[in-house]
């Protein structure tokens, strides 16, 4: 199709509507990440508090969309940060998300950006001298880095560096690819043996999820009864219980919902949601 065609077409369809006001707040509110309190996740929670206590290293391992980035993240949020006039922030847990084949100076500039600090310019060794000072100084305990198993190979002595010299705790997570990188260099691997393994939610927890989610994150303005025999199956099958996938496919399907006019999730439109999470989306 030509750009002709294009606006051809564009003009003949006419402009894409805008939300209302209210509908639009709603579907920013349903878009905002929130912290949910799962049995799961506090456990995850005193797993990394004991490693915080003891300085010890350790790795978080599970499949995508297990909600190990959101437990994670959700356990810096509860340590908050504190600033007092003149000094440097005080910062007890420090997150990065690291990019695809991470270098050593990269890994250093995601650190320094985090903890609010501007990144300087230099060699290598300058910036991680910077890092280490910074590390100090924002008295940080632990130190998670995501998606590690995007380091490469050689970064990985820099993250164990962290740990020798700073003496504070590092966490790698990943999925078990993260397992197959650390195996490849036994220093590393050592550093980081302790591991937890962050899994799908339990059959039994699964009603319970579904309606925490429905009450606490989708806050509709009628109760979906989501924990129906025919929801539940609907959401099971298509989430295979994975934290990830049943937030996303829950709140797009709340949007959907309300943009129809809908003060619930109906099952029809959680249908519709659904098979376009489905490997093979079936035909209307």
């Amino acid at each position: 199709m030509t750009s002709k065609q294009a606006q051809a077409v564009a003009q003949q369809l006419g402009d894409i509507p805008v939300n209302d006001d209210k509908l639009q707040a709603e579907i920013q509110r349903l878009n905002r990440k929130n912290f949910v309190s799962l049995k799961q996740v506090q456990v995850l929670h005193d797993w990394l508090e004991g490693k915080r206590q003891s300085k010890q290293s350790g790795r978080v391992v599970g499949e995508s969309r297990t909600g190990k980035t959101m437990g994670c993240n959700a356990y810096r949020l509860r340590h908050k940060p504190k600033q007092k006039p003149g000094q440097p922030p005080i910062v007890p847990v420090a997150y990065i998300h690291v990019n695809q084949e991470c270098s050593a100076k990269e890994l250093f500039g995601l650190i320094i950006e985090h903890l609010k600090y501007q990144i300087p310019k230099g060699t290598v060794a300058e910036i991680r001298d910077r890092t280490f000072r910074v590390l100090k100084g924002c008295g940080v305990e632990m130190l998670i880095i995501d998606e590690a198993d995007r380091l490469k190979p050689k970064t990985f002595a820099e993250v164990r560096d962290i740990f020798d010299k700073l003496e504070i705790s590092v966490i790698l997570v990943g999925t078990d690819r993260l397992d197959t990188v650390i195996r490849r260099d036994e220093q590393v691997f050592n550093r980081f043996r302790a591991c937890y393994r962050f899994g799908i939610i339990s059959d039994e927890d699964f009603p319970q999820t579904v309606e925490i989610w429905e009450k606490t994150i989708l806050q509709l303005p009628v109760a979906s009864n989501l924990k129906s025999d025919t929801m539940l199956t609907t959401l099971k099958e298509a989430t295979g219980r994975y934290i990830g996938l049943l937030d996303m496919i829950l709140r797009e399907t709340a949007i959907k919902a309300l943009k129809k006019g809908l003060h619930k999730i109906d099952l029809a439109t959680l249908k519709e949601v659904v098979n376009e999470y489905t490997v093979e989306p079936k035909r209307k």
